[in-house]
């Protein structure tokens, strides 16, 4: 009669915790991060796209976005500032959504004469406005103009893969020529969400992300 070798608790604890991993996905069963640059870009209600663009007007979709139903769309708009400064080219950004509102970069902040506030996206309340100016029609908004808070986006499995909670802080390490380390990092979680870090363009630019030979998103 042959006797069962004991049961080696830890190699089984490896063994689930590689398979639970290897679920989330990966490489080394880590989730899939993606970090993004996130351009200067406007968001419509359904009322101010009318405005802008014409009554019964929809947007058109130019190019999907990595998060699902989400999209860059063909059309733009321009944004005039104080003292009439403006830019002349603004993607505004799908699906339509309860409030107009504008994100940019502090350098266009300063450009257009704008003291940019950071904010969390739809978290407008007493923040600057500028005109938008569409092919139809001008849109003032009274607030809605801010730099956006640098986040990151998660699933409740991503949540759970780095022991975070939605409105936690979390750091972004970025190794390439400048290397950097963004802490500050808002956990935005969500159902049906891929984990993507959102820099804007001066982030970007700053650490050369285009060029990065590794990201690391972790909990300081």
């Amino acid at each position: 009669m042959s006797i069962a070798a004991p049961i080696d608790r830890n190699l089984i604890e490896q063994i689930v915790r590689e398979i639970v991993l290897a679920q989330i996905g990966g490489p080394a069963g880590k989730p899939n991060l993606v970090v993004s640059v996130s351009a200067r870009h406007c968001h419509l209600t359904d009322q101010d796209t009318e405005t802008l663009f014409g009554k019964g007007h929809k947007l058109t979709v130019q190019k999907d976005l990595y998060q699902d139903g989400y999209f860059a769309a063909e059309e733009t708009v321009m944004l005039v500032g104080p003292k009439r400064r403006m830019l002349p080219t603004v993607r505004v950004l799908g699906p339509t959504r309860p409030e107009t509102q504008v994100e940019l970069a502090f350098t266009d902040g300063i450009s257009l004469g704008i003291d940019l506030p950071v904010r969390l996206s739809g978290n407008v309340k007493d923040t600057p406005g500028c005109v938008l100016v569409g092919p139809k029609g001008v849109v003032e908004l009274k607030q809605g103009v801010i730099r956006a808070e640098r986040h990151a986006h998660m699933s409740p499995d991503d949540a759970e893969f780095y022991g975070v909670k939605n409105g936690d802080l979390m750091s972004l390490r970025v190794d390439s020529s400048c290397s950097i380390v963004f802490n500050g990092l808002q956990v935005r979680v969500g159902k049906n969400i891929k984990l993507e870090v959102h820099l804007d363009t001066d982030e970007g630019n700053a650490c050369n992300l285009d060029h990065a030979t590794q990201v690391e998103l972790f909990r300081p």
